[in-house]
């Protein structure tokens, strides 16, 4: 049997919250601790809260990198897709053509999430600029990843950096999700794999939502 590319938990177990999920996902990565040349982006909005607990435990900067994923039509939960800043957009094709979601309707959430994301890009970001990243190490980290394809998009936009390596970083996810991804970046760490899996917030005690305004918050105190 192979190894598979990333760490995984024997025994699967629920978190209490998000922030215990991120000092939990940075024991595993404790090799980046204290090094100049690694930044961690979380991906709003949960992520983000992961990636604090991260940067805070390893030493190292925090910022976010903008995803939005693009929903099924009257299944916002079920992901098509995603877009990442660029331009950066990533289909299912396999789901919509099983689902038959004419080409018309994609656009239209595309435009749709096109525009929350540079509104919510300028919320989080405001005047503050981007961490560099060409040359960095640089660790992408949401709170689960279900179908990958946000996550996907994340790696393709922070790919246009120029980053030295790409690192994911997530408490949880779909085992699917982490051998397709494991193949894209150099290295990827999963506390669990759950089977079966489900969904993200069914391994987490307190899954609420977290708001722009908690996004702002972290980003604040980082830096």
């Amino acid at each position: 049997m192979s190894v598979p590319p990333y760490h995984r938990a024997a025994t699967p177990v629920r978190f209490a919250n998000r922030i215990e999920a991120g000092r939990v996902l940075a024991a595993r990565l404790i090799d980046y601790c204290d090094r100049a040349d690694v930044v961690a982006l979380g991906l709003p909005r949960g992520g983000v809260i992961v990636a604090r607990e991260l940067a805070a435990a390893l030493h190292v900067p925090l910022d976010v990198l903008p995803v939005r994923k693009l929903g099924v039509p009257g299944h916002s939960e079920l992901a098509m897709g995603a877009i990442g800043p660029g331009g950066v957009r990533v289909l299912s094709d396999d789901l919509i053509r099983e689902l038959q979601i004419p080409a018309a309707l994609v656009e239209r959430v595309y435009a749709r999430e096109m525009a929350e994301l540079e509104r919510r890009t300028q919320i989080y970001r405001g005047s503050r600029p981007a961490a560099p990243l060409a040359g960095r190490t640089i660790i992408l980290v949401d709170d689960g990843l279900a179908t990958g394809s946000t996550m996907h998009a994340a790696v393709l936009a922070a790919r246009e950096e120029r980053p030295s390596s790409i690192v994911i970083g997530v408490p949880v996810g779909s085992r699917e999700a982490c051998d397709d991804l494991g193949r894209l970046v150099d290295r990827l760490v999963c506390v669990q794999t759950p089977e079966p899996f489900t969904a993200v917030g069914l391994w987490y005690d307190d899954f609420s939502e977290t708001s722009d305004d908690d996004v702002r918050a972290a980003l604040s105190a980082a830096s």
